[in-house]
C-alpha cells in the first residue's frame, strides 16, 4: 500500500527548503557561526514549527541559535513572502545534536577494536 503524504509533511519540506536559503544568507549578513538547517518538524494545525540546525562548529551552536531566535520574527516575515501560506508558523530553533552523537558512537567503535586487541593480549599474557 503506497504511503500517504499528509500537508503538514509538504509544508515542513518546502519550508525546510525556503528556511535553508535564508537562514544561509542570515549568517553571511548578520556574522553568525555556521549552520544549516537539518529538519523541520511543524505541529497539526501549522501554527508551530521546530527548526532544527546543526552548526559546522558545534562549541558555537549556542550563539547560533539564539541569533536565529532574534531573527525570528524577521526570517518569518521573509517565508510568508517566499511562500503561498494563510498563516506562517511560528519558528522555534533547536540545535540538532544528532551528528555529534553519531561522531561520538563513531570515534568509540573506531576505537573499539584496538581496545579488544588489547584486551586479548593482555587475556594471552595472563595465560
Amino acid at each position: 500500500m503506497p504511503k500517504t503524504f499528509h500537508r503538514t509533511d509538504r509544508v515542513s519540506a518546502q519550508l525546510r527548503r525556503e528556511l535553508g536559503t535564508l537562514v544561509h544568507n542570515a549568517v553571511r549578513e548578520h556574522g553568525l557561526p555556521s549552520v544549516s538547517v537539518s529538519d523541520v518538524e511543524i505541529t497539526r494545525d501549522m501554527a508551530h514549527a521546530k527548526v532544527f540546525v546543526t552548526a559546522l562548529m558545534p562549541e558555537r551552536s549556542a550563539e547560533a541559535v539564539a541569533g536565529l531566535k532574534e531573527l525570528g520574527y524577521r526570517l518569518r516575515m521573509d517565508l510568508a513572502r517566499a511562500m503561498k501560506l494563510r498563516h506562517v508558523p511560528e519558528l522555534h530553533f533547536h540545535y540538532d545534536d544528532s551528528v555529534d552523537r553519531g561522531e561520538h558512537i563513531d570515534n568509540i567503535l573506531r576505537d573499539l577494536p584496538d581496545t579488544l586487541a588489547a584486551e586479548k593480549r593482555r587475556e594471552s599474557d595472563d595465560e
